[in-house]
């Protein structure tokens, strides 16, 4: 998951500071928070969850006679054929940091983690550039179901050149090494996802030394996701081999890459070509990936410290203002070689300089501002890659108390969402295509995708009040004074940090405009952001409802935000906002919507602010609630302290296998916890279950398909999530760097990539 959303292939679920949260197999328990019968109240609304999903049969196979289409963005690697790179040099590839562990299937993996094994170990499968399985021919001759009874068996053919860095061939050792450590039937092995591995019933050597027998205990359609990557069973064998062993380094590699070294003092991991790679030599001598954090990621590119390096949309747009200031005036050319002090301040301001550097005094200032000058020059040999990332951003209603414990609640959240409007915020300005994503399940391009938010329909304010007035929300009823804002879900914790104009980090949208009689007009429900000196921008009429990307200044905005941060903030909602709030029980109807307030978080708040906008019009207030990135995930998503959040998944090529602990219906256990795995949202039904358990089970790849499509519907119908758009993907890359950049869904391919040779050019098609 992610709060904004690598790895094709699940890691365990972790929080991180761009919101992205990984899929895998490791339940999480969540204990229940409120006393005296609440483990009652969870069956209850599960129940009528349940009833809900079997209310809309129509619905279930919504759009299964759609095509999956293609993906919404080509991949951008300034593709070449391999006679075009030259041969040797060091590509310096940024990172978030050291990897703590360099085995997949641990807890703490990330995705430095799998950057080191796409490099360096085998892959059966990879991903081609619409984020499907294909057979990879490096290690696989051919692998295939080659009986389906009395059991499911696939046959391996491996490729006869295949070899460990130490000189063993690749053969069924390893797989067995590999299952069994996997199994889960062996707790001293500290695995974070065993799914797949424990269906299979026994692996044996076939006709030859080359063929691997894979049998299973009941039938697995995702069998190609396993053993990708594939580790040596000098780390698979043992206990303390598998948790300890592969942390640090990995003795025995069979990838064009191999481990040099990790280096955690340089905070680098050094890969060099492998001399027993039997494909394609590695264009590159080295590749070095070296942690720099996301707010010093342009500075790295200028000094040569990263030649690749994924950025944030602030210094997109810087490294594109490199480009255009080419022969342009500075601030520091004033008459007589002076500037005033305002002119400076303004001039940082409006380039992105932060709060402390514009106050610091104007020497210090002057410096900084020479420094950046000097960085933009840099930068002119630096160029943006973009596409769309595997993943896409939600909003995620908790249903498992307060008033979204209600479906027509949440359904009603749902259908006041102008999803089309919040993918243009974030993806227009940046030039990607900007349309909301259909489906939990996969992104468009991939195999199971279709449209199912049919299922429970596109914007409609006024069905979205009919949905609120059926559960019990009207307008007028009396209101018992709170002593402060209520939480509606969750324990009460103190927030940790202060957001724009709110105690204790909240504010609640809508309550300036009670207070001052709405005069900013009929958009006056729509809460604005803050500048750089923490002053609130100015709120727009609701006749100014459109984007203006180009008239905002180059720059603007402080870097370090995530993709998309600099578009407009505060467009008013396109209906006028009923007066008066929505009330039951005495009590008004508002959700706690939170928010992360670090410097990669400013797109979570240009779209949370929006959703808050958007729901006021309907009659639903938020308190928005910003709480540290550290803070995010642990205290607040995993634990169920809030109602409304935004965070990401990354999308997978096996979504039965791996989107069925997202979406799992919660299960009370007898110790008075709630497993709900990885559904933070704490909303499932049965029918979800039993479509993702028939998913995984069938060999017929059409019916898994629909299966998967029809699951998606019933997810769409529940409303415990609503996708919204597909992540954008900005990378930073030195201009003679190939076959490297925004890779989209596709695996890289480590042994193409390097520098351009003297003289050749990029084409726009090149050849493959």
């Amino acid at each position: 998951m992610s709060y904004d959303g690598v790895g094709q292939r699940p890691e365990a679920a972790r929080g991180s500071t761009d919101g992205r949260l990984r899929r895998g197999a490791r339940p999480a328990t969540t204990p229940l928070r409120t006393a005296g019968g609440r483990s009652r109240h969870v069956r209850r609304v599960l129940v009528f969850l349940g009833a809900g999903a079997l209310a809309v049969p129509l619905l279930a196979g919504c759009g299964e006679d759609d095509e999956a289409g293609t993906p919404l963005a080509p991949q951008d690697i300034a593709l070449v054929t391999r006679d075009k790179v030259a041969d040797g040099g060091t590509l310096k590839w940024a990172v978030d940091a050291v990897p703590e562990t360099l085995n997949t299937f641990q807890a703490d993996a990330d995705a430095g983690t799998s950057r080191v094994a796409q490099a360096v170990l085998p892959s059966m499968f990879r991903l081609d550039a619409a984020g499907r399985p294909v057979a990879n021919p490096a290690y696989l001759e051919s692998a295939e179901v080659i009986e389906t009874e009395p059991r499911q068996v696939v046959l391996y053919k491996l490729n006869q050149q295949a070899v460990w860095t130490d000189g063993r061939e690749i053969g069924a050792a390893d797989f067995v090494a590999q299952w069994r450590a996997l199994s889960g039937r062996n707790s001293a092995f500290w695995t974070a996802r065993n799914a797949g591995y424990d269906r299979i019933a026994k692996i044996e050597r076939g006709a030859s030394d080359l063929q691997v027998r894979v049998t299973f205990s009941r039938p697995y359609a995702d069998w190609k996701s396993l053993f990708s990557p594939l580790y040596p069973k000098d780390v698979m064998g043992t206990p303390d081999a598998f948790n300890d062993g592969a942390r640090r380094k990995l003795k025995v590699t069979a990838g064009p890459f191999k481990v040099a070294k990790v280096d955690t003092a340089k905070k680098d991991v050094v890969l060099t070509r492998n001399p027993r790679w039997w494909g394609k030599p590695a264009k590159l001598n080295e590749i070095v990936l070296h942690a720099v954090t996301r707010d010093k990621r342009a500075a790295a590119l200028a000094d040569g410290s990263a030649d690749l390096a994924e950025v944030d949309s602030a210094d997109a747009q810087r490294i594109g203002l490199a480009h255009r200031e080419k022969g342009t005036g500075t601030p520091l050319q004033g008459a007589g070689g002076r500037t005033s002090a305002k002119k400076l301040r303004d001039w940082a301001l409006a380039h992105g300089f932060d709060s402390d550097q514009v106050h610091a005094g104007k020497e210090k200032l002057r410096k900084a501002v020479t420094r950046y000058l000097e960085q933009q020059q840099a930068l002119r040999d630096v160029e943006v890659r973009k596409s769309l990332e595997p993943a896409y951003t939600q909003l995620a209603l908790n249903g498992s108390t307060g008033p979204l414990a209600d479906e027509r609640v949440r359904r009603a959240v749902a259908r006041a969402l102008d999803r089309g409007e919040l993918a243009r915020l974030v993806l227009t300005p940046l030039g990607l295509p900007a349309l909301p994503v259909g489906s939990h399940l996969a992104l468009s391009g991939q195999a199971a995708y279709a449209d199912g938010s049919g299922a429970i329909g596109g914007q409609d304010a006024k069905e979205a009040q009919a949905l609120l007035a059926d559960a019990g929300w009207v307008r007028g009823g009396p209101l018992k004074e709170p002593k402060k804002p209520e939480k509606a879900a969750g324990p009460q914790r103190p927030t940790e940090d202060v957001s724009n104009g709110g105690k204790d980090g909240e504010y609640i949208v809508g309550e300036d405009d009670d207070e001052k009689g709405r005069d900013d007009g009929p958009g006056g429900g729509s809460h604005g952001g803050t500048d750089g000196d923490g002053k609130n921008e100015r709120k727009e009429s609701a006749g100014d409802q459109h984007e203006h990307p180009d008239q905002r200044v180059p720059g603007e905005g402080k870097h370090g935000g995530a993709p998309g941060a600099y578009a407009p903030k505060g467009t008013a909602a396109p209906a006028a906002a009923p007066a008066g709030p929505l009330a039951k029980d005495g009590k008004p109807l508002a959700l706690r919507f939170v928010l992360p307030s670090g410097s990669g978080s400013q797109t979570l708040n240009s779209v949370g602010e929006r959703i808050s906008a958007m729901l006021e019009q309907v009659g639903i207030r938020t308190t928005i609630t910003k709480v540290s990135d550290e803070s995010y995930f642990k205290d607040h998503i995993a634990a169920g302290d809030y109602d409304l959040a935004l965070y990401s998944w990354p999308s997978s090529a096996f979504p039965a296998t791996d989107a069925r602990p997202i979406y799992a219906k919660p299960v009370a256990a007898a110790d008075g916890s709630v497993n709900v795995e990885q559904n933070y949202t704490r909303v499932g039904t049965d029918q979800v279950d039993q479509l993702f358990d028939q998913a995984a089970t069938t060999l017929d790849e059409d019916e898994a398909r629909s299966l998967i499509r029809k699951a998606d519907a019933r997810i769409w119908a529940a409303a415990g999530s609503i996708p919204l758009y597909q992540r954008p993907q900005l990378v930073g890359v030195r201009k003679n760097v190939v076959n490297a950049g925004a890779f989209g869904f596709a695996t890289p391919v480590y042994e193409d990539m390097g520098f351009l040779k003297k003289g050749a050019k990029v084409s726009p098609s090149p050849a493959k």
